[in-house]
């Protein structure tokens, strides 16, 4: 009797999927075939290429892709549009600087926090955590770093407002006793 494994072997190609395929899938399969031919023959008559550029164009896309996938991640990133040797990688890693800065800023009392540098912090995080995510190349890495810091500006505008208010309430009461206070001293020098 014939082992597992030797069965297995010679029922592969009952199994695959050209075997047993469905008419659609066949008709997709050949659907798609017809049209990388009609891009591969698009491509490859355009007038400005030499007919050397001409020849080779599909073959060599899938050699580009296939080295890109063998490729490790470094060397990806390096030769990335986002990559590591451009601003769009930079500008984000040192721009937590500021979202660190803010953080340390919780512990801070608030009144030495500035309404202002805060409030113009919380909108430029806003504004340009959409626009990063508009521009090409999208930038993820900015968008997040700018999301952190409107949440940091939200937060520390947020804790400012709430000192103003708790501080003007604070100052209307004390003007409040300050008013009953010079009642009641003008009520005794008029009676003295």
């Amino acid at each position: 009797m014939a082992s597992t494994s030797t069965l297995l072997r010679a029922s592969r190609p009952l199994f695959r999927q050209a075997a047993f395929a469905s008419p659609a899938r066949q008709a997709f399969a050949r659907a798609s075939q017809q049209q990388q031919n009609v891009m591969r023959f698009r491509f490859q008559n355009r007038r400005w290429q030499s007919s050397e550029a001409g020849a080779g164009a599909g073959s060599s896309q899938q050699q580009q892709q296939q080295q890109q996938q063998q490729q490790s991640w470094f060397k990806r990133m390096w030769e990335s549009e986002i990559g590591i040797k451009t601003v769009h990688f930079w500008a984000p890693v040192m721009k937590w600087a500021l979202v660190i800065a803010g953080i340390s800023d919780f512990a801070r009392p608030v009144e030495k926090l500035s309404f202002t540098q805060n409030f113009a912090l919380t909108c430029t995080g806003l504004i340009w955590t959409r626009w990063c995510l508009i521009i090409k190349p999208k930038n993820y890495l900015l968008a997040a770093v700018n999301f952190f810091l409107g949440l940091v500006g939200i937060v520390q505008v947020s804790r400012i407002l709430l000192a103003r208010g708790a501080s003007s309430a604070d100052v209307a009461e004390a003007v409040e006793e300050v008013k009953e206070e010079a009642k009641e001293l003008k009520d005794k020098v008029v009676k003295a």
